[in-house]
């Protein structure tokens, strides 16, 4: 790649952030902060993060490509090149067919648009593409940087690295609890999965990795719910996180769950003490 995100990083959406979470993140040591649900085209969002700190990275994770134009978006990329050179990445994905009337031509779609981008001149190494299944990781492999996987497990990052082969990013997000009491911490990880449960690209990549529509029932089976969503304290999470760097992954964005209103910062801290 072009820039460095280090082994760890954060993914949230926007709403979550803010100058002094994104400053005590950079400070516990993650390499890359993930704007997550969609941000705009204007990455404003992403402004924000880069102008609060020094050095992290930031990513999107990911710009719809429904929602936002490719030639706006572009024009968002170069502007923030400027302000902060080599410090963004640009994750763009295809969203979600129950969200999105006009979802038509998927494959098509993902590559007319990268078509866009190159001809805004937005380098193909600093961009990354939302990929579960095999076809569209190939693509991320051939068009971008490398893939950003979604709700995944180690074994799906151990399958992606297989088709990506060598030299391209991957880069899966990972729910985490900080909770070692395993019934609270699954009631919070089922409240998280429930909308994802409805959508068709994240069950059928379940059920690639051996789930079925009775995992899917009454909010999610425990095995799951455990798989999907690391949950104890730390150490114990701490060495999920590791298992997709040692079934090929190059960085791993964690999300914290929890109630409305959390601190995030002193899980994240406490986490970074064991990673590091």
């Amino acid at each position: 790649m072009a820039m460095e995100l280090g082994r760890y990083g954060i993914w949230h959406g926007g709403q979550h952030y803010g100058p002094e979470l994104a400053a005590g993140l950079e400070q516990a040591g993650y390499g890359t902060l993930w704007l997550g649900s969609s941000p705009e085209a204007d990455l404003r969002d992403a402004e924000v993060l880069l102008a609060a700190t020094s050095s992290v990275a930031v990513g999107t994770s990911i710009v719809n490509m429904w929602k936002s134009p490719a030639a706006d978006v572009a024009g968002s990329y170069h502007r923030l090149e400027e302000e902060h050179p080599g410090r963004f990445l640009l994750g763009v994905g295809i969203g979600h067919r129950e969200a999105t009337g006009e979802y038509k031509s998927p494959y098509r779609t993902i590559v007319g648009y990268l078509d866009e981008l190159d001809d805004a001149k937005v380098p193909a190494d600093r961009r990354a593409l939302a990929a579960l299944g095999p076809k569209v990781l190939q693509l991320s492999g051939a068009r971008a940087a490398g893939a950003l996987p979604y709700l995944t497990t180690a074994e799906h990052t151990r399958e992606a690295r297989r088709i990506l082969g060598g030299g391209v990013l991957l880069a899966p997000e990972q729910m985490v609890v900080l909770e070692t009491d395993p019934e609270i911490a699954r009631a919070t990880a089922r409240d998280r999965l429930a909308p994802y449960l409805q959508l068709s690209n994240y069950t059928t990549n379940f059920e690639r990795l051996g789930f079925t529509d009775d995992d899917f029932a009454d909010g999610g089976s425990d095995r799951l719910v455990d798989a999907m969503v690391l949950h104890g304290s730390a150490v114990e999470i701490a060495a999920g996180l590791k298992a997709h760097l040692d079934a090929g992954a190059d960085h791993v964005a964690i999300q914290q769950l929890g109630h409305e209103g959390i601190d995030l910062l002193p899980g994240y801290e406490a986490l970074a003490t064991v990673l590091q």
